[in-house]
């Protein structure tokens, strides 16, 4: 294998994370920004409030996106399994 070919698949499952993990992260930062802007606002400073927020957040997030997400990981293993031939020869 090239070292183009190399970096060509670490740059395509560099991709793959960031956009599997997009989804969930931007909806954990979106409320933790909302529940710290919030209880800046009302001075009530209990971390529990945030993280039961951020976990519920996740949660929502990953239910309503998970199939898709999945699919995607499914599709890009199946397509990285059937490139191996050429990527070794």
């Amino acid at each position: 294998m090239s070292p183009e070919t190399a970096l060509t698949e670490i740059g395509r499952g560099l991709q793959m994370a960031l956009m599997l993990g997009a989804p969930p992260l931007i909806a954990v930062l979106v409320i933790g920004v909302l529940v710290g802007v919030v209880q800046a606002a009302t001075q009530l400073n209990e971390p529990t409030i945030g993280f039961v927020a951020k976990a519920i957040a996740l949660v929502a997030t990953l239910a309503m996106t998970g199939h898709f997400l999945l699919g995607k990981l499914v599709a890009f293993t199946v397509d990285l399994f059937h490139r191996i031939p050429h990527l070794v020869g």
